[in-house]
């Protein structure tokens, strides 16, 4: 049915469940996994009164976010193949974390994506918007929703 799933963490304990469920469904279906980390850009602050920092720094804060976000990820792998399931860990860079998720799926040919979703509504949701929902109505892949 499915022979390459991507599976999107953050590391909290909500996409954790995620993880476990797309690790347990790649060992039935004897999938592959791709565990994929967004790492944000740095934000830039146009703000009057705003403090700038130096390009250095930016980069360290950057180069700091990516390897928490690989340690995750390589979590992920691992526990993957703990149960006998072919599995990698990438991150991506980008200030959309639903954009940066299809992308993947579509670099690497994935044919799931299975994800969590806090399931925010009202005005929670409006005021934080929702990454899971902008990958629902823009994916070209089935994608499995955890709760």
């Amino acid at each position: 049915m499915y022979k390459k799933i991507l599976v999107a963490t953050d590391g909290s304990a909500l996409s954790k469940k995620a993880v476990a469920n797309a690790i347990a469904l790649a060992s039935s279906l004897g999938a592959e996994l791709v565990a994929l980390k967004v790492v944000p850009r740095y934000p830039q602050s146009y703000f009057e009164g705003g403090l700038a920092l130096q390009a250095a720094e930016v980069e360290r804060v950057e180069a700091q976010w990516a390897t928490e976000g690989q340690t995750i990820v390589d979590g992920v792998k691992k526990a993957a193949e703990a149960n006998g399931v072919k599995a990698k860990g990438i991150t991506a860079k980008s200030d959309v974390v639903s954009d940066a998720i299809i992308a993947a799926a579509k670099k690497h040919k994935c044919d799931l994506v299975v994800m969590a979703s806090h399931g925010r509504k009202g005005v929670k949701r409006l005021l934080l918007g929702s990454e899971t929902q902008q990958v629902l109505t823009h994916s070209h892949v089935p994608v499995l929703v955890m709760r």
